[in-house]
C-alpha cells in the first residue's frame, strides 16, 4: 500500500522515515518529493509497505505524531487524477 506523509521538515531524510515506518512492518521503499530545480524538498513524500494490515497500523500510529517538530499528516495515498493532453 502507498501511503501519504505530509508536513515534513525539510531536514526530514527518507532514511528517518524509514526507520520511524519500520516499528509497523516492512518497508519497501520511502521517497521524498523535491522541487525540480533546486531540490528544495516539498514537505511530502511517500512510503510504500508491502502489507495492507502494516499500512494501517502505520497509519493510525503515525498520524498527528510529532517528528522535528510538527506533526506528521499520514494517510493512504490517493491515485494522481488524469490529465488531458495539452495542444500546442
Amino acid at each position: 500500500m502507498n501511503i501519504f506523509v505530509g508536513n515534513l521538515a525539510p531536514e526530514v531524510t527518507e532514511a528517518q522515515l524509514a526507520e520511524l515506518f519500520k516499528t509497523f512492518g516492512d518497508v519497501k521503499s520511502v521517497q521524498l518529493v523535491r522541487e525540480l530545480f533546486t531540490g528544495t524538498p516539498r514537505g511530502f513524500g511517500f512510503v510504500e509497505m508491502p502489507g495492507k494490515a502494516h499500512s494501517l497500523a502505520a497509519i493510525a500510529g503515525l498520524n498527528g505524531k510529532d517528528l522535528a517538530g510538527r506533526p506528521l499528516k499520514v494517510n493512504e495515498a490517493r491515485p494522481r487524477p488524469e490529465r488531458g493532453r495539452r495542444r500546442r
